[in-house]
C-alpha cells in the first residue's frame, strides 16, 4: 500500500503544478480551463527529455546536471535514492537473461543465490589459469548493490528459478517461498 499510495501522491502533486503552470501560461490568451492540460504538458516533456537525451549533448548535459547535483550535501542523498528507486525499473534489462545459481559463498559450506553475468573478464582468467564464471550476489538493501564474486563453473548449480523468484527470496530475507521444485537442477551453464 505504502508504495502504491506514495505514486499516487506524487503524480497527482506533479499533475496538480503541471495545470497550475499550464493555466498561468495560457492566462493571456485567455483561453479559460481546459481540462486534461496537465496531461498535455506532462506527455510534452516526457517527450522533449526522451528527445533530448538520446543525443549525445543530450547525455552530456544530464551527466553534468547529475554530477552537480550529486555536490550538494542534502539535495545529492535524496537525488540518490530516487535514483535508485527508479533503477528498479530497469530491473529485467539487467538481469533479466541471467541463469539463477547456487554456489558456496563466502566460504565452502555455506551457499549463496546468485545471478549469473557471463565470463570473468579475460584478464582475471589468464591470471587465475581457470574457468571463472562472474556472479552477482545481490544484497537486500538495494536491488542493485551486492558482492561480484568468480566461481569455477564446476561448483555453481544452476536452479529452475526463475530471476524475478530469486530476487523476491533475497530481498525477503528468504520469507518469500518459491513455487515448488525451485532446487531442482536445470541445463548446465556454459
Amino acid at each position: 500500500m505504502v508504495p502504491a499510495t506514495a505514486t499516487l501522491y506524487l503524480l497527482w502533486r506533479l499533475l496538480t503544478a503541471l495545470e497550475h503552470v499550464g493555466q498561468d501560461l495560457l492566462a493571456p490568451l485567455n483561453a479559460g480551463q481546459l481540462p486534461g492540460l496537465s496531461l498535455v504538458i506532462l506527455l510534452l516533456l516526457m517527450l522533449a527529455a526522451g528527445a533530448v537525451t538520446t543525443h549525445y549533448f543530450g547525455q552530456r548535459l544530464v551527466a553534468w546536471g547529475e554530477a552537480a547535483v550529486e555536490r550538494i550535501p542534502l539535495v545529492r542523498s535524496i537525488y540518490l535514492t530516487l535514483k535508485g528507486m527508479t533503477d528498479l525499473f530497469n530491473f529485467r534489462s539487467r538481469f533479466g537473461q541471467s541463469a539463477v545459481v547456487m554456489f558456496p559463498f563466502p566460504r565452502e559450506g555455506t551457499w549463496a543465490l546468485g545471478l549469473v553475468m557471463g565470463m570473468a573478464p579475460p584478464a582475471i582468467l589468464r591470471a587465475t589459469g581457470a574457468d571463472l564464471l562472474m556472479i552477482f550476489v545481490p544484497t537486500a538493501i538495494h536491488p542493485f548493490t551486492g558482492y561480484l564474486a568468480f566461481m569455477p563453473a564446476q561448483v555453481v548449480t544452476r536452479l529452475s528459478l526463475p530471476v524475478e523468484e530469486a530476487m523476491k527470496m533475497q530481498f525477503s530475507a528468504g520469507l518469500y517461498q518459491p513455487r515448488r521444485n525451485w532446487l531442482e537442477t536445470s541445463a548446465p551453464l556454459e
